[in-house]
Protein backbone atom coordinates (compact mmCIF):
# COMPACT_ATOMS: atom_id res chain seq x y z
CA UNK A 1 0.00 0.00 0.00
CA UNK A 2 1.77 3.18 -1.00
CA UNK A 3 1.81 6.06 1.95
CA UNK A 4 -0.11 9.53 1.69
CA UNK A 5 1.49 12.15 0.29
CA UNK A 6 3.96 14.31 2.64
CA UNK A 7 5.90 17.63 2.78
CA UNK A 8 9.56 16.69 3.26
CA UNK A 9 12.51 19.79 3.96
CA UNK A 10 15.51 20.11 1.98
CA UNK A 11 17.56 22.25 4.21
CA UNK A 12 19.81 24.71 3.22
CA UNK A 13 23.65 24.74 4.34
CA UNK A 14 26.30 26.81 5.42
CA UNK A 15 30.19 26.16 4.69
CA UNK A 16 31.82 27.79 7.91
CA UNK A 17 35.03 27.20 6.84
CA UNK A 18 36.30 26.17 3.18
CA UNK A 19 39.97 25.19 2.62
CA UNK A 20 41.34 23.73 -0.76
CA UNK A 21 44.21 21.12 0.01
CA UNK A 22 45.37 20.51 -3.55
CA UNK A 23 44.16 19.66 -7.30
CA UNK A 24 43.60 15.73 -7.90
CA UNK A 25 44.54 14.39 -11.72
CA UNK A 26 40.79 14.36 -12.65
CA UNK A 27 40.41 17.91 -11.94
CA UNK A 28 38.29 18.03 -8.74
CA UNK A 29 39.93 19.94 -5.81
CA UNK A 30 40.18 17.90 -2.63
CA UNK A 31 38.96 19.86 0.17
CA UNK A 32 38.45 20.20 4.26
CA UNK A 33 35.24 22.03 4.88
CA UNK A 34 32.54 22.42 8.07
CA UNK A 35 29.35 21.42 6.93
CA UNK A 36 26.34 22.86 9.52
CA UNK A 37 22.61 22.77 8.08
CA UNK A 38 20.29 26.25 8.94
CA UNK A 39 16.51 26.31 9.28
CA UNK A 40 15.59 27.77 6.10
CA UNK A 41 14.37 25.00 3.32
CA UNK A 42 12.77 24.02 0.20
CA UNK A 43 10.18 21.69 0.42
CA UNK A 44 8.87 18.89 -1.37
CA UNK A 45 5.76 17.26 -1.45
CA UNK A 46 5.98 13.57 -2.44
CA UNK A 47 2.35 12.09 -3.60
CA UNK A 48 3.76 8.24 -4.39
CA UNK A 49 1.97 6.41 -7.47
CA UNK A 50 1.75 3.64 -9.81
CA UNK A 51 2.15 5.00 -13.05
CA UNK A 52 5.96 4.57 -13.27
CA UNK A 53 6.98 8.02 -13.76
CA UNK A 54 8.10 10.89 -12.04
CA UNK A 55 6.08 14.24 -12.48
CA UNK A 56 7.55 17.80 -11.24
CA UNK A 57 5.21 21.15 -10.67
CA UNK A 58 6.28 23.83 -11.22
CA UNK A 59 8.99 23.45 -13.85
CA UNK A 60 11.91 25.28 -13.12
CA UNK A 61 12.51 28.32 -15.56
CA UNK A 62 15.05 27.63 -17.83
CA UNK A 63 15.96 23.52 -16.63
CA UNK A 64 14.64 21.20 -18.62
CA UNK A 65 12.68 18.34 -16.89
CA UNK A 66 15.85 16.02 -17.86
CA UNK A 67 18.49 18.14 -16.48
CA UNK A 68 16.24 19.22 -12.70
CA UNK A 69 18.43 17.38 -9.87
CA UNK A 70 15.32 16.26 -8.62
CA UNK A 71 14.08 14.54 -11.39
CA UNK A 72 17.59 12.73 -11.74
CA UNK A 73 17.71 11.68 -7.91
CA UNK A 74 14.22 10.10 -8.28
CA UNK A 75 15.31 8.25 -12.31
CA UNK A 76 18.45 7.37 -10.48
CA UNK A 77 17.16 5.74 -7.53
CA UNK A 78 14.36 3.78 -9.19
CA UNK A 79 17.06 2.94 -11.97
CA UNK A 80 19.28 1.40 -9.10
CA UNK A 81 16.24 -0.28 -7.14
CA UNK A 82 14.54 -1.59 -10.00
CA UNK A 83 11.62 -0.05 -8.93
CA UNK A 84 8.44 0.54 -10.89
CA UNK A 85 6.36 2.86 -8.99
CA UNK A 86 6.01 6.75 -9.53
CA UNK A 87 5.50 9.86 -7.87
CA UNK A 88 4.25 13.05 -8.56
CA UNK A 89 7.06 15.99 -6.74
CA UNK A 90 5.79 19.39 -5.73
CA UNK A 91 8.54 21.98 -5.28
CA UNK A 92 8.47 24.74 -3.08
CA UNK A 93 11.99 26.43 -3.77
CA UNK A 94 12.62 29.12 -0.94
CA UNK A 95 16.22 28.94 -1.68
CA UNK A 96 18.34 30.94 -3.93
CA UNK A 97 20.02 29.03 -6.88
CA UNK A 98 23.72 29.37 -7.20
CA UNK A 99 23.80 31.08 -3.91
CA UNK A 100 26.41 28.53 -2.32
CA UNK A 101 23.68 27.24 -0.17
CA UNK A 102 23.21 24.06 -1.61
CA UNK A 103 19.65 23.99 -2.58
CA UNK A 104 19.77 22.18 -5.68
CA UNK A 105 22.18 19.18 -3.93
CA UNK A 106 19.72 19.59 -0.66
CA UNK A 107 16.44 18.87 -3.33
CA UNK A 108 18.37 15.95 -4.87
CA UNK A 109 19.21 14.26 -1.32
CA UNK A 110 15.60 14.99 -0.13
CA UNK A 111 14.41 13.22 -3.17
CA UNK A 112 16.40 10.04 -2.35
CA UNK A 113 15.55 9.72 1.17
CA UNK A 114 11.94 10.24 0.65
CA UNK A 115 11.32 8.18 -2.58
CA UNK A 116 13.34 5.58 -0.48
CA UNK A 117 10.48 5.80 2.32
CA UNK A 118 7.80 6.03 0.27
CA UNK A 119 8.81 3.22 -1.88
CA UNK A 120 9.79 1.38 0.71
CA UNK A 121 13.56 0.52 -0.94
CA UNK A 122 15.12 -0.11 2.44
CA UNK A 123 18.72 1.33 0.74
CA UNK A 124 21.03 2.32 3.61
CA UNK A 125 22.12 5.92 3.91
CA UNK A 126 25.75 4.64 2.68
CA UNK A 127 23.88 3.31 -0.73
CA UNK A 128 22.14 6.84 -1.29
CA UNK A 129 25.36 8.69 -0.87
CA UNK A 130 26.84 6.66 -3.39
CA UNK A 131 24.43 7.32 -5.54
CA UNK A 132 24.05 10.98 -4.54
CA UNK A 133 27.54 11.92 -4.50
CA UNK A 134 27.31 11.29 -8.80
CA UNK A 135 24.54 14.08 -9.22
CA UNK A 136 26.94 16.53 -7.36
CA UNK A 137 29.59 16.46 -4.20
CA UNK A 138 27.20 18.36 -1.65
CA UNK A 139 24.17 15.62 -2.04
CA UNK A 140 26.11 13.09 0.42
CA UNK A 141 25.66 16.08 3.69
CA UNK A 142 22.48 16.41 3.01
CA UNK A 143 21.31 12.75 3.21
CA UNK A 144 23.98 12.59 6.11
CA UNK A 145 21.85 14.54 8.07
CA UNK A 146 24.29 15.80 10.81
CA UNK A 147 26.83 18.77 10.63
CA UNK A 148 30.26 17.34 9.83
CA UNK A 149 33.68 17.35 8.36
CA UNK A 150 33.76 16.48 4.71
CA UNK A 151 36.96 15.63 2.92
CA UNK A 152 38.08 14.64 -0.35
CA UNK A 153 35.88 16.25 -2.70
CA UNK A 154 33.35 16.58 -0.28
CA UNK A 155 32.16 12.77 0.28
CA UNK A 156 34.25 11.81 3.09
CA UNK A 157 32.36 12.83 6.29
CA UNK A 158 33.12 13.27 9.90
CA UNK A 159 30.10 14.43 12.73
CA UNK A 160 30.87 17.14 14.28
CA UNK A 161 29.46 19.07 17.05
CA UNK A 162 30.06 22.68 15.95
CA UNK A 163 28.45 25.19 19.26
CA UNK A 164 24.83 27.01 18.58
CA UNK A 165 24.63 30.08 16.36
CA UNK A 166 22.80 32.48 14.48
CA UNK A 167 22.98 33.59 11.50
CA UNK A 168 22.45 37.08 9.22
CA UNK A 169 22.74 35.39 5.34
CA UNK A 170 23.11 37.92 2.51
CA UNK A 171 22.23 37.42 -0.99
CA UNK A 172 24.00 39.17 -3.27
CA UNK A 173 22.81 39.98 -6.58
CA UNK A 174 24.72 37.70 -9.02
CA UNK A 175 24.82 33.94 -9.31
CA UNK A 176 28.21 32.54 -9.33
CA UNK A 177 29.26 29.47 -11.47
CA UNK A 178 31.28 26.77 -9.10
CA UNK A 179 33.40 25.43 -12.28
CA UNK A 180 34.66 29.07 -12.69
CA UNK A 181 36.06 29.77 -9.73
CA UNK A 182 37.85 26.19 -9.26
CA UNK A 183 38.97 26.94 -12.48
CA UNK A 184 40.37 30.66 -11.44
CA UNK A 185 44.35 30.65 -11.68
CA UNK A 186 44.31 32.97 -8.81
CA UNK A 187 42.39 30.44 -6.47
CA UNK A 188 44.52 28.84 -3.37
CA UNK A 189 44.82 25.01 -4.01
CA UNK A 190 47.64 24.67 -1.56
CA UNK A 191 46.18 24.72 1.90
CA UNK A 192 48.29 22.47 4.25
CA UNK A 193 45.89 19.53 5.15
CA UNK A 194 44.80 19.99 9.59
CA UNK A 195 43.92 17.68 11.95
CA UNK A 196 39.97 17.60 12.99
CA UNK A 197 41.31 19.27 15.99
CA UNK A 198 42.90 21.77 14.29
CA UNK A 199 39.92 22.61 12.23
CA UNK A 200 37.76 22.96 14.97
CA UNK A 201 39.82 25.28 16.89
CA UNK A 202 41.29 27.82 14.60
CA UNK A 203 40.05 31.02 13.06
CA UNK A 204 37.80 29.59 9.78
CA UNK A 205 38.01 30.77 6.73
CA UNK A 206 37.11 30.27 3.14
CA UNK A 207 40.12 29.78 0.28
CA UNK A 208 37.73 30.90 -2.63
CA UNK A 209 36.38 34.38 -0.99
CA UNK A 210 39.15 36.54 -2.41
CA UNK A 211 39.09 35.85 -5.58
CA UNK A 212 34.94 35.74 -5.55
CA UNK A 213 35.35 39.10 -4.16
CA UNK A 214 37.88 40.00 -6.76
CA UNK A 215 35.64 38.13 -9.71
CA UNK A 216 32.07 39.53 -8.26
CA UNK A 217 32.07 43.27 -6.89
CA UNK A 218 28.53 42.43 -5.95
CA UNK A 219 29.71 40.40 -3.30
CA UNK A 220 32.91 42.28 -2.18
CA UNK A 221 30.45 44.92 -1.22
CA UNK A 222 28.07 42.68 0.56
CA UNK A 223 31.39 41.43 3.08
CA UNK A 224 32.54 44.85 3.16
CA UNK A 225 29.24 46.55 4.43
CA UNK A 226 28.62 43.24 7.36
CA UNK A 227 32.48 43.13 8.31
CA UNK A 228 31.36 46.68 10.14
CA UNK A 229 29.13 44.99 12.89
CA UNK A 230 29.84 41.04 12.67
CA UNK A 231 32.54 38.26 11.83
CA UNK A 232 31.27 37.47 8.10
CA UNK A 233 32.41 35.22 5.48
CA UNK A 234 31.18 33.52 2.15
CA UNK A 235 29.65 30.45 2.18
CA UNK A 236 31.05 27.64 -0.29
CA UNK A 237 32.01 29.10 -3.51
CA UNK A 238 29.24 31.77 -2.93
CA UNK A 239 27.41 34.38 -3.86
CA UNK A 240 25.83 34.10 -0.29
CA UNK A 241 27.71 35.44 2.95
CA UNK A 242 26.85 35.20 6.57
CA UNK A 243 27.72 36.76 9.45
CA UNK A 244 27.67 35.21 12.88
CA UNK A 245 25.81 35.66 16.02
CA UNK A 246 25.41 33.93 19.94
CA UNK A 247 21.93 35.50 19.85
CA UNK A 248 18.83 35.65 17.24
CA UNK A 249 18.08 39.03 18.58
CA UNK A 250 21.36 40.54 17.43
CA UNK A 251 21.03 38.91 14.16
CA UNK A 252 17.44 40.49 13.77
CA UNK A 253 18.77 43.69 14.64
CA UNK A 254 21.28 43.68 12.09
CA UNK A 255 18.82 42.86 9.83
CA UNK A 256 16.78 45.71 10.18
CA UNK A 257 19.77 48.24 9.80
CA UNK A 258 20.67 46.55 6.28
CA UNK A 259 20.92 49.29 2.90
CA UNK A 260 17.83 48.87 1.01
CA UNK A 261 20.49 46.87 -1.71
CA UNK A 262 21.21 44.19 0.54
CA UNK A 263 18.53 41.03 0.23
CA UNK A 264 19.03 39.06 3.76
CA UNK A 265 17.32 36.60 6.19
CA UNK A 266 18.04 35.67 9.81
CA UNK A 267 18.37 31.95 10.74
CA UNK A 268 20.07 29.38 13.24
CA UNK A 269 22.51 26.86 12.68
CA UNK A 270 21.59 23.13 13.03
CA UNK A 271 23.69 20.10 14.08
CA UNK A 272 20.70 17.54 13.31
CA UNK A 273 18.98 18.28 9.74
CA UNK A 274 15.33 19.09 9.52
CA UNK A 275 15.22 16.02 6.69
CA UNK A 276 16.53 13.93 9.55
CA UNK A 277 14.48 15.01 12.06
CA UNK A 278 11.41 14.49 10.07
CA UNK A 279 12.65 11.04 8.99
CA UNK A 280 13.38 9.74 12.52
CA UNK A 281 9.52 10.49 13.33
CA UNK A 282 8.50 8.25 10.20
CA UNK A 283 10.43 5.42 10.67
CA UNK A 284 10.44 5.24 15.03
Amino acid sequence: MLSNPIRWPAPAKLNLFLYITGQRADGYHNLQTLFQFIDRCDYLTITPNKTGKITLSPALPDVPLESNLIYKAAMLLKEHAGCDLGAHIELEKNLPMGGGLGGGSSDAATTLVALNYHWQLNLDKAVLCKLGVTLGADVPIFIHGKAAIAEGVGEVLTSVQPKPAYYLVAIPSCHISTPSVFKNPDLKRDTKKLSHEQLMSNKWTNDCQPCVKKMYPEVANTIDWLLEYAPTQMTGTGACVFSTFDHASNAELLAKKTPKWLNCFTTKGLNISPLSELLTTKTD
